[in-house]
């Protein structure tokens, strides 16, 4: 069997990669060993830990927030197997839609682990062990993901000490979760047991949470999920986790030790790129000193006709990112002139209030050199957020101070994850703050708050 592109992997990166390809007039077939497309992402990942967020959310409100609104619901009643019933059953209308699109686009689906034997040629081991088939490829590209991190001595068995992967899926509410790591996922999945009533202690081995992310939000997110109850350790080094979910760790800069007994470990230090059992050191495909698969600016890999893209390689370990350089790379391989703005991809933590940025943090632009100027306006001065209930967090720009162009913009505040985008859209078009600011923006709306962090660059926001 041959064709002009294989893809590996059916991720994010690796699904719309095929897609657009096929769109594009190419004969395309993918690689699949999970038996279910999407990933990490749509299966174990974004996807089922949103429908856990907003469904740990709902409970919430209603249990503390709709008085507050003159409704009264009585004290919710947790029913844990319905709310992971949604979020299985969320998966699989996901999953199940990538099906139907590789149908749809005429793309060939071979279910297996892809090994690339010599350049162009990919070995499938079927998932019901029959014989391995070769299909050929001009183009291959390695869609293959990434896989959980963990630290040295540290043993996942995903029921006492769980990985992302086993926290989505507890039977119960742990009395006490401490989670390793105040990254996205730690925070993220902290704060959906504990809002369904776990004790939750985060150790995080820097002095601050959300590391990459401004540090003014991070500060306010911290503030703000302390309020809601969950704990933090900074500053510490996890020095030992136990079988029975004793976790021990000392200060980063040296110092006593401590121990604290958790019911549920949840070690969320991050993802590394998955390139096991794909054969590139058979084949003289680099990868760097992280296992990231070594390419160029058309993502092409260090054999001729081998191509990468994703988590796999250099960049954010985002979906979205991934699926930008698989369109890019498609259309690449098409004759078209794909590309992909690394400066201007969104970034969501997906607490309550969101996080979202997308640009430079004011870190950034210090450590370079660049002169800015600054406008914030808080959601305490909106007048929707006020309306809801909503009004925690703030909308920080960040523009050159030269040429009014917005470098960077930052929001902590609810529905932050929706606002962030006019923002990639000014950003992309080399949009000023006066631009964002003379944009008329419809009232009442939280996004009124980013049209008056603009104002405020110049130091003529209106209602603050």
């Amino acid at each position: 069997m041959s064709y002009d592109l294989v893809v590996i992997g059916t991720g994010p990166g690796g699904y719309v990669c095929a897609i657009r390809a096929a769109q594009l007039g190419l004969k395309v077939a993918v690689v699949e060993k999970r038996g279910t497309h999407g990933g990490t992402c749509l299966n174990v990942g974004c996807i089922p830990s949103k429908a856990l967020l907003h469904a740990s959310e709902m409970f919430e409100e209603a249990g503390h927030g709709l008085a507050k609104l003159g409704v009264k619901v009585g004290t919710p009643e947790l029913d844990l197997p319905a709310m992971m019933a949604h979020k299985d059953a969320t998966v699989k209308g996901n999953v199940t839609g990538i099906d139907f699109l590789f149908k749809k686009n005429k793309v060939d689906v071979h279910y297996g682990a892809g090994r690339i034997v010599a350049p162009g040629k990919v070995a499938v081991s079927p998932l019901d062990g029959s014989e391995v088939k070769v299909i050929e490829g001009k183009a291959v590209v390695i869609a293959t993901g990434s896989d959980v991190a963990s630290l040295p001595g540290i043993v996942i068995d995903e029921k006492k000490v769980v990985s992302s992967t086993g926290a989505i899926a507890l039977a119960e509410v742990p009395a006490h979760l401490v989670v390793i790591g105040a990254g996205v996922i730690g925070l993220e999945l902290g704060s959906v047991w504990g809002r369904l009533g776990a004790k939750v202690t985060v150790v995080e081995y820097l002095d601050r949470i959300l590391p990459g992310m401004d540090l003014e939000v991070a500060k306010q997110a911290q503030r703000t999920l302390e309020k809601q109850g969950l704990a933090f350790k900074l500053g510490q080094k996890v020095t030992a986790v136990s079988a029975d979910g004793k976790v021990t760790f000392e200060p980063a800069a040296g110092g006593a030790s401590e121990t604290l007994d958790a019911s549920i470990v949840l070690v969320a230090v991050g993802r590394k790129p998955y390139t096991a059992g794909l054969g590139l050191e058979d084949i003289g495909v680099a990868v760097d000193a992280r296992g990231r698969v070594v390419i160029d600016h058309h993502f092409k890999t260090t054999v001729a006709g081998i191509y990468a893209i994703g988590d796999v390689v250099v960049g954010p370990m985002l979906a979205h990112k991934a699926e930008e350089e698989g369109v890019a790379l498609a259309e690449q391989l098409a004759g078209q002139a794909g590309h992909v703005n690394y400066d201007v991809i969104p970034g969501v933590v997906y607490t309550q209030p969101e996080v979202a940025a997308v640009g430079k943090t004011e870190e950034d632009l210090k450590a370079a050199g660049v002169a800015y100027k600054v406008g914030k306006f808080p959601f305490t001065a909106n007048g929707r957020a006020k309306a809801q209930l909503k009004s925690d967090g703030f909308v920080k720009v960040l523009a050159d101070a030269t040429t009014d162009r917005v470098l960077g913009v930052h929001i902590i505040g609810a529905g932050a994850g929706e606002m962030i985008h006019e923002a990639a859209v000014l950003m992309e078009f080399g949009g000023s703050a006066e631009d964002l600011a003379r944009t008329c923006h419809a009232h009442p709306t939280m996004s009124e708050a980013v049209k008056e962090a603009a104002l405020a660059v110049d130091k003529r926001a209106i209602h603050i």
